[in-house]
């Protein structure tokens, strides 16, 4: 049975192992949660693809074969260093997500929502230019869908989230994108409320295209007769991790060991 490594610097990551799960039930995974060091996205690059190789390199002794780095800030600085070290494939988020818009789009006005050092790195514009010259790609930082994520504040009827949702996205509609990327793993908890201030407008959910890409290197069922297992892993706080890991992963986390990596 083929194993995923997935890991990110906190619990976000676990909407882009759901969306892998649900695409490739058979798959076995191991999650690790940098919990220690969260957030990444004020670190600087070298910093970040040291703490990644560390993520990896403890991956790697579960015997991984293939390697998902649902961080979209670690997607953005450290993919290049991990793919040298590591002889098993290793994806981002962020490519696959701009190959899903870059597909998606009518018009070539996408837009990209992110945390500021997402947005700031400017990972998705350069993968949407390279993958469509020409296209228009307008940015907009969101770091208070983080917060509302985590605190289970997603439900588009909310008069907070709508605000928040309103404010942020505003932009975006007057530029008249027709497709936009969810930057942060977060933000596919926050999808109705989105979907509610842009009409019309595709929703292009990372994870999602990660899973797709996962499934097309791993198409098939699980041996009959074994149950897929799952683990997670955390560098800090466990008990932080589990109360909110189930809103994220959609289903039950009975445990998660803390680890020093």
């Amino acid at each position: 049975m083929s194993r995923i490594g997935i890991f990110d610097s906190g619990v976000g990551g676990l909407t882009v192992q759901r969306a892998i799960l649900e695409a490739s039930p058979g798959l076995e995974t191991v999650y690790l949660g940098d919990t220690a060091r969260v957030p990444y996205g004020s670190k600087s690059p070298e910093v970040v693809t040291q703490y990644s190789l560390r993520n990896a390199s403890f991956l790697l002794r579960h015997g991984i074969d293939l390697l998902v780095v649902a961080c979209n800030t670690a997607s953005a600085v450290a993919l290049p260093a991990l793919r040298e070290a590591l002889d098993i494939p290793v994806l981002g988020v962020v490519e696959p997500g701009a190959r899903a818009a870059a597909r998606a789009s009518r018009s070539g006005r996408i837009g990209v929502i992110g945390t500021q050092s997402t947005v700031a790195s400017g990972a998705y514009q350069r993968a949407v230019a390279a993958l469509r010259p020409g296209a228009e790609v307008v940015v907009r930082a969101c770091p208070l869908f983080v917060p509302l994520a985590e605190e289970g504040w997603t439900d588009p009827a909310d008069e907070v989230v709508r605000l928040v949702a309103r404010r942020y996205l505003a932009p975006l509609r007057d530029a008249g994108v027709d497709v936009l990327v969810l930057g942060c793993t977060h933000y596919p908890l926050l999808k109705g409320a989105i979907a509610a201030e842009l009409p019309g407008v595709v929703l292009v959910d990372s994870a999602e295209a990660v899973a797709a890409e996962v499934r097309e290197r791993f198409p098939g069922p699980a041996p009959p007769g074994l149950a897929a297992a799952h683990r997670f892993y955390v560098t800090d706080t466990p008990e932080r991790f589990l109360s909110v890991a189930g809103r994220f992963l959609g289903r039950p986390v009975p445990a998660a060991e803390h680890v020093d990596v």
